[in-house]
């Protein structure tokens, strides 16, 4: 049983921690001749993970690939030149990020010399490819607030909320303000997270009220202290997921990924290790326990514990073999929602809720 269980949560950690799908095709040694210099014009953009010039470029990219997506005559590609040396070397890269056109049925790249934005980048592929493609609108993940609904959602005790003091003028709220993005696109789907703004030259007597004087001000209002504490943290993109999931019990990366500790009650765990070897009569009575520990849980612990709960039943109720079962239908589903080429976000969500048995056997 414990051997079986431990299969389940292995799998439950692989879905969690599954890639997201995205707009740009990811081009690698074995499928970059697969894909380009084919039936279709591809913009390839050659980076590497550490340089700071792509991680600037990368939201433009992405929105260059989610505008391109429906269009059948051009490919958005982009290559790791850390995993794939010898490609990049191949095209001639010396230098992150690079940028090369291959025309359609050809292998012979011509080089991106414009602007590193997607206005910039969308004309050119306009221009090369034939195609009329507008930038997609994509709309943004962080919370206006207003003097209308301030209270409303700010005050929230429901809610741990962090909210950006900004003046649109302001030079470091410019800078400040795509990373802010990403912060709140990694924290979309966590229900008792917001990550908010304010713009306090519309709104200078609540900017005052919380004491802000400079541009931008992070402050965060925790659901147990609604008066607001200041956010001295760093301010790239992975100082605000560290602050965020320590301070909110989260597990997301920057991407919004969950991670492996994503599930996990450690007031649980315990009882997990007792229930997997107790004998059929005594889990009975470890199971009642479980359940009045997760009476105590809130938010999205609480909805953690449940999975707890379900997990242990099914395992009571369907025998040893449920989990096995389970993994088998499990990856079945997988490999048919791979077969129909849909993104596995959906996917990935619904079966982490669904199977997550987070238990440690070591």
């Amino acid at each position: 049983m414990s051997r079986i269980c431990l299969a389940f949560a292995t799998l439950a950690i692989f879905l969690v921690s599954s890639a997201f799908a995205d707009d740009v095709v990811v081009l690698t040694e074995e499928n970059f001749e697969k894909e380009v210099g084919q039936d279709r014009g591809a913009l390839v953009e050659f980076y590497a993970p550490w340089c700071g010039h792509c991680k600037k470029l990368a939201p433009e990219y992405e929105n260059l690939g989610t505008s391109f997506k429906k269009a059948k005559s051009v490919l958005i590609g982009k290559v790791d030149c850390d995993e794939h040396k010898s490609l990049c070397s191949k095209y001639g890269v010396s230098g992150y990020p690079t940028i090369q056109w291959f025309p359609k049925g050809s292998l012979e790249p011509k080089k991106y010399e414009g602007a590193r934005t997607a206005e910039a980048l969308t004309g050119f592929v306009n221009n090369e490819g034939g195609t009329n493609v507008k930038i997609a609108a994509i709309p943004s993940s962080v919370v206006v607030l207003t003097l209308d609904n301030f209270n409303e959602i700010v005050l929230d005790e429901t809610k741990d909320v962090l909210v950006e003091f900004y003046a649109p003028w302001c030079g470091h709220c410019k800078n400040l303000a795509p990373t802010y993005e990403k912060v709140a696109t990694a924290f979309k789907l966590e229900e008792d997270v917001v990550i908010a703004n304010l713009d306090s030259d519309k709104h200078k007597d609540l900017a005052e009220k919380y004491g802000v004087s400079g541009y931008p001000t992070l402050k965060f209002f925790p659901k147990s202290n609604k008066a607001g504490e200041d956010y001295d943290g760093g301010r790239d993109l992975d100082d605000f997921v560290t602050f965020i999931n320590e301070k909110c019990g989260t597990s997301r990366d920057g991407k919004g990924q969950l991670t492996s500790k994503a599930g996990i009650v450690a007031t649980l765990d315990n009882l997990v290790k007792e229930f997997v070897s107790a004998s059929n009569d005594e889990k009975k009575a470890v199971l009642a326990r479980m359940e009045e520990e997760v009476e105590k849980l809130k938010g999205s612990t609480a909805r953690y514990g449940k999975i707890y709960l379900k997990a242990a039943k099914s395992c009571m109720e369907k025998g040893a073999d449920y989990a096995k079962k389970e993994i088998e239908r499990v990856e079945r589903m997988l490999e048919k929602a791979k077969s129909k080429g849909l993104q596995q976000l959906h996917i990935r969500r619904c079966l982490a809720s669904q199977y997550w048995l987070p238990a440690i056997l070591s």
